[in-house]
């Protein structure tokens, strides 16, 4: 029965990522208000958000190896929003390949840091594997949380793209929050 929901919203999830990766720019023309700025705002700011997330899911992956295939089409989702944000489009990451204009937005990869060099220190990542989910699954539902308001002051079409990532953030903290099996 748990199985068969994971899966059920595992394959909403899909599609809304597949509807918000589809949709239609907006026309700015020469002429921006400041309603359009602020719009440009909130999507860099959302942008940031995700690739924030994004080095979450990295840094989880780093320290905690066997959830890779639990976390991996999650982070892949997350990078997909970050690429959306920013009007780019990632595909999702073969075998732990990079994911594209996300990776290049500042998240570290996942795995040891390359001989003599240093990473910065990312996110901090408790110890255990439940508590590791627990952080993730904290961190989608309160940027979920935070999508939600911002769609009372954005344009339509941004609207309906914080809406889709929210719903997607919110099946991720479920995922996350259920047990492993």
């Amino acid at each position: 029965m748990a199985l068969t929901r994971r899966r059920t919203l595992l394959a909403g999830a899909a599609l809304g990522g597949v509807a918000l990766l589809t949709g239609c720019a907006e026309d700015d023309g020469p002429g921006r208000t400041e309603h359009s700025l602020a719009a440009d705002r909130l999507r860099e700011r959302s942008a940031r958000d995700s690739t924030t997330l994004l080095a979450r899911y990295d840094a989880t992956l780093a320290a905690h190896p066997a959830l890779e295939s639990r976390l991996r089409p999650l982070r892949s989702e997350v990078a997909r929003h970050a690429a959306a944000f920013t009007d780019e489009r990632a595909a999702p990451s073969p075998g732990g390949a990079t994911d594209g204009p996300a990776r290049d937005a500042g998240a570290p990869a996942s795995g040891p840091a390359p001989h003599g060099s240093r990473r910065p220190s990312g996110p901090r990542v408790p110890r255990d594997e439940r508590a590791a989910r627990a952080a993730l699954a904290d961190a989608e539902r309160k940027l979920a949380d935070v999508r939600t308001k911002a769609l009372t002051t954005a344009p339509p079409e941004l609207a309906r793209l914080l809406a889709s990532v929210a719903a997607a953030g919110a099946a991720h903290a479920y995922l996350l929050a259920e047990p492993a099996g």
